[in-house]
């Protein structure tokens, strides 16, 4: 390989690290409304679905090009951060300027091929995130629930945003769910904690551990809770035409302690969208989720 053909794979992975591809596995809350609404068989729908985890995609990859260059500077005095593209000035501001323009664009374009909903919806959330890097951040509390406004965005995007009525208990649920992580996210940042990353993350010096551990608890047990509830609500049953998905819930249930064990005993969670790859009895636990709550639903 010459030296120009090694610099073109060099740029392009560092323009693949801007855009973070792994981080749109977050994406997949889009899928959440198509299947609890029992029409994932609908081909119509489903290609409705996937346009919006695209759009919400690109449209995310933009934002966190817009968080790598509001927060350039900072991330120059992180240990790991600092080799961010931006940080590093390996690609130029104006450059990543212009990519971010045209994800949004993008994005945005295939949010309102989709419908006026989805439109708005993506807006909402490069609204939120613009907001959360300029001053919410340092909100306690507040900077959490904008992270968790982003999967509840995510959810409404593949539910409201393509017409699907949303179930109210779902809705909760999912809510709980990113609150929980959030505030897992928070924890385990407080685990790595140094004179660096406090600096780096203000809001950190705000949080206490013990506050932390007592949210994470309520959340937990809120998920747990709301999706069990959902699974016995006499609309889900009618929905799906069965009253088996409460036999789901142990996974759930594994799901979630383990990730507290794992928070705790190996101080994981600084990046949830990852972990589950890390630890395979969440992945199993997620996986057998899956495949079960699948096999009950098309028996129907």
């Amino acid at each position: 390989m010459d030296m120009s053909t090694k610099a073109t794979t060099s740029r392009l992975g560092q323009y693949l690290t801007l855009l973070r591809p792994q981080d749109w596995i977050k994406n997949g809350f889009v899928f959440v409304g198509i299947l609890f609404a029992n029409v994932w068989r609908q081909a119509d729908m489903f290609q409705r679905v996937l346009l919006v985890f695209i759009a919400f995609s690109l449209t995310a990859s933009g934002v966190y090009i817009f968080n790598d260059l509001f927060d350039r500077d900072q991330d120059r005095t992180h240990p790991t951060k600092k080799n961010r593209p931006l940080a590093a000035e390996s690609v130029a501001s104006s450059t990543a300027t212009a990519l971010m323009i045209v994800l949004w664009l993008a994005g945005l374009g295939i949010g309102l091929v989709v419908g006026r909903n989805a439109l708005l919806i993506l807006l909402t959330y490069i609204g939120a995130n613009v907001a959360y890097s300029v001053g919410l951040k340092h909100a306690v509390g507040l900077d959490v629930f904008v992270i968790a406004a982003g999967f509840m965005l995510r959810i409404l995007a593949g539910t409201v945003g393509v017409g699907i009525p949303p179930s109210q208990w779902l809705l909760l649920c999912g809510l709980m769910m990113a609150l929980f992580l959030g505030f897992s996210k928070r924890r385990a940042e407080l685990y790595a904690l140094t004179d660096d990353n406090i600096a780096h993350r203000r809001v950190l010096h705000s949080y206490h551990p013990v506050i932390l551990d007592k949210m994470i608890v309520v959340t937990a047990a809120c998920v747990i809770l709301t999706y069990s509830l959902y699974t016995m609500n006499p609309v889900t049953i009618q929905t799906h035409k069965t009253d088996a998905l409460i036999y789901t819930v142990p996974f759930v249930m594994y799901g979630i302690f383990r990730y507290m064990y794992s928070l705790h005993k190996h101080s994981a969670g600084t990046e949830p969208s990852r972990e589950i790859f890390r630890d395979p009895h969440v992945l199993l636990s997620i996986l057998g989720w899956l495949l079960v709550t699948v096999w009950l639903i098309s028996r129907t």
